[in-house]
C-alpha cells in the first residue's frame, strides 16, 4: 500500500510539473511551439488525471470534507484545462498542419488554449495547496 502512494504521488507531481509548466511557458510565450508540446501536455495530463484519482481513493475514499470539496473544485478545473487544450487547441493545430486558411488566427486561438489552460491550473494548483490546510 505505502508502496503504491509513493509511486502514484510521484507520478502525479511529476507529470503535473510539466503539464502546467508547458502550459504556462506557452501562454506566456503565445503559443509558439504549442504543435510540438500538446500531445506530450495531453500524456501527461492522463497520467495526472488517472494518478489522480488513484490518490483521491487511497487517501480521501469514504470522506468528503472540505478539504476533499476543495480537491474536488481543483480537479474539475483540470479537466477543464485538459478540455479547452484538446478542443481549442487541438482545432487550431489540425488548421495549422492542413494549412487551410489564416495560420495567424490558428495561432492566434492556441495561445488563448493556453492561457485559459494555463489559468485552470493555477486554480488547481492552489485548490491543492489550500486542501492541505482546509
Amino acid at each position: 500500500m505505502q508502496a503504491v502512494l509513493i509511486i502514484a504521488l510521484s507520478l502525479h507531481v511529476l507529470s503535473s510539473v510539466f503539464w502546467a509548466g508547458s502550459s504556462f511557458t506557452l501562454a506566456r510565450t503565445g503559443g509558439l511551439g504549442g504543435e510540438k508540446l500538446l500531445f506530450p501536455q495531453i500524456g501527461a495530463a492522463t497520467v495526472a488525471i488517472v494518478t489522480g484519482a488513484t490518490l483521491w481513493r487511497l487517501v480521501h475514499e469514504g470522506s468528503f470534507a472540505l478539504s476533499e470539496k476543495i480537491l474536488a473544485g481543483g480537479a474539475i478545473a483540470a479537466l477543464a484545462a485538459i478540455a479547452v487544450q484538446i478542443i481549442v487547441g487541438g482545432g487550431a493545430i489540425r488548421q495549422l498542419r492542413s494549412d487551410a486558411g489564416d495560420t495567424s488566427a490558428a495561432r492566434s486561438r492556441l495561445a488563448i488554449a493556453q492561457r485559459v489552460a494555463a489559468g485552470l491550473l493555477a486554480v488547481t494548483a492552489l485548490c491543492m495547496g489550500a486542501a492541505r490546510y482546509a
